[in-house]
């Protein structure tokens, strides 16, 4: 491992964050001489982030961690875009009051990772709709446009999966990458902010915005990556069965989440547990050590900080509880997914009441394959009836329960 002069890199070294960097030496020594300032884009196409995001939050507080100034641009512009890197058809178009809400309720997920305010390494949270609504479209093309070569920009990994494939990119999605350069001029211009961050797919849009910088202002600026967090399996990080990990508790509630973390393959535990907690390197070795039955109780600890980090000590230990509870006691736990019903229902309707199964066919091939548990006993049969007692506990696989009431 590269042992750093700045306590920036090292950190994020030593954690597990980084995947390239521009110029590692320049970096390092700006970083250790003075505070910087940093960004990572986020745009706002969901009124929440999801888990996939999670790394690029953890390293902008590792910046104000260790005395930085991290910027959370938000794209209130370019979601009007959309970013074609790693997608294979265009997302749909939100208007201004729909990004607008978006960012509000992103906003809050980021207002418990960092503190804002005025201070020299206090967070800020700027629009880019702020100067790319602004633009006038030829004076942009003659100015920012030329420093764009078509050539390049056909290598990017970004447009060639979508030609690779057929898949139709427009003219609005290929000038991302040029905007996306434009915010690092922007930024750079008005915070002297001198690093922009992301994941490693992001790597050559933050190219673009650097040779932007330099044949434009004449600065220095610089480039880090984070490697693609997959599982042990070898799995993309938050891609599960029962859809995305949202970070925000109107998406998903915090028993979930906290599941989410407690269900962690054991391989993955210390690498987890750098990345998303707070814990101090010397707990974490001793951790990832252990074996046996002594991985589970690692686990409950990463799910513990990941969830108190993201939702709040209180949701943490209420959800820790709650599982104590389900698993330990049989018991409902208050915070479990529930269902209130008037009368009996079937199984299949139950199982996608809850949110165990999104559709009739999905619920049926659950019970199909013995996944289907009522009060812990095996369904086997889609027309069974539930809800015949006041309250009865559903449970699909080993993992997932929920509570059906009977008003």
């Amino acid at each position: 491992m590269t042992t750093y002069s700045s306590s920036l890199l090292n950190m994020l070294s030593e954690r597990g964050y980084i995947h390239q960097i521009t110029d590692a030496e320049g970096l390092d020594e700006r970083a250790a001489a003075a505070p910087i300032t940093a960004y990572i884009g986020f745009d706002a196409t969901a009124p929440s982030l999801h888990i996939g995001s999670l790394v690029q939050i953890m390293m902008l507080r590792r910046l104000q961690q260790t005395g930085h100034k991290p910027i959370v641009l938000m794209g209130g512009g370019t979601t009007k875009v959309g970013d074609p890197s790693g997608k294979d058809e265009s997302r749909r178009m939100l208007d201004d009051s729909g990004i607008d809400a978006n960012i509000a309720s992103i906003r809050a997920v980021f207002e418990r990772f960092l503190t804002f305010g005025d201070g020299p390494a206090d967070a800020m949270m700027v629009n880019n709709d702020d100067w790319l609504s602004k633009l006038e479209y030829i004076p942009f093309l003659r100015d920012i446009g030329k420093h764009f070569t078509i050539n390049r920009m056909m290598t990017f990994d970004s447009v060639k999966l979508r030609l690779e494939r057929e898949q139709p990119l427009t003219f609005l999605e290929f000038n991302y990458m040029i905007l996306q350069g434009y915010d690092f001029l922007e930024l750079f211009r008005q915070y002297d902010c001198v690093l922009q961050m992301g994941g490693s797919d992001q790597w050559g849009n933050i190219v673009n915005g650097m040779e932007l910088v330099r044949r434009v202002e004449s600065g220095q600026s610089f480039g880090l990556t984070t490697p693609l967090i997959t599982t042990a399996d070898g799995k993309k990080m938050g891609k599960t069965e029962t859809g995305a990990i949202w970070l925000n508790e109107a998406q998903l509630p915090s028993y979930d989440y906290w599941q989410f973390w407690r269900n962690t393959q054991d391989a993955d535990v210390g690498r987890f547990l750098r990345l998303f907690t707070d814990l101090p390197l010397g707990e974490i070795a001793k951790l990832e050590a252990a074996e046996g039955a002594d991985i589970n109780g690692a686990k409950e600890i990463l799910a513990n900080e990941a969830t108190a980090l993201c939702r709040g000590a209180d949701a943490a230990a209420s959800a820790s509880a709650t599982a104590k509870e389900t698993f330990a006691g049989g018991g409902a736990g208050d915070d479990l997914p529930t269902l209130t019903v008037e009368t009996e229902i079937s199984i299949v309707d139950a199982l996608i009441g809850i949110g165990f199964a999104a559709s009739k066919g999905e619920a049926r091939r659950l019970i199909k394959g013995g996944g289907a548990r009522v009060d812990g006993e095996q369904v086997r049969d889609e027309t069974s009836l539930v809800g015949t007692s006041a309250e009865t506990r559903i449970s699909a696989g080993k993992k997932r329960h929920g509570v059906l009431l009977r008003r």
